[in-house]
């Protein structure tokens, strides 16, 4: 059985992909060792389905750490789409590695503003990556 549950049928996606990313997805694949492009793809397209099936069986009020990553000619921009959720925003730690910024930052809100800010976050192409830990608020 496949990892996404599919035994005899798999449907064919067509991807466009720039050669700076193609180069790197290729050095991953050999890093990990997988033998095709294909099941290295699929695997990663089901650990984003688990993230967003992470935060949707959220509810209430969570605390949250999201840890982003984005170049620093990227920074005002990111500080835009940061500045839209300062209400939720309690601390920010801001760190320079090279040309790279990394922010820290602890969230506290709702479940749907989690989501929305996971979202945002993701959908932004100036952000290079995007994690998080979230602990549920116990009652």
């Amino acid at each position: 059985m496949d990892i996404l549950g599919i035994d005899d049928y798999l449907e064919i996606l067509s991807i466009s992909i720039d050669k700076e990313a193609l180069e790197q997805l290729e050095e991953v694949q050999k890093k990990l060792g997988y033998k095709s492009r294909s099941k290295m793809l699929r695997n990663a397209v089901l650990s984003m389905v688990q993230d967003y099936d992470k935060l949707d069986s959220l509810s209430g009020n969570v605390e949250s750490v999201f840890v982003l990553t984005y170049a620093d000619a990227e920074k005002n921009h990111v500080s835009d789409i940061l500045h839209k959720f300062e209400d939720t925003i309690e601390t920010e730690v801001h760190h320079h590695h090279s040309s790279t910024c990394i922010d820290v930052l602890s969230i506290h809100t709702n479940a749907k503003r989690t989501r929305d800010i996971f979202g945002t976050l993701k959908r932004s192409k100036c952000i290079y990556s995007v994690t998080y830990s979230v602990v549920p608020e116990t009652k």
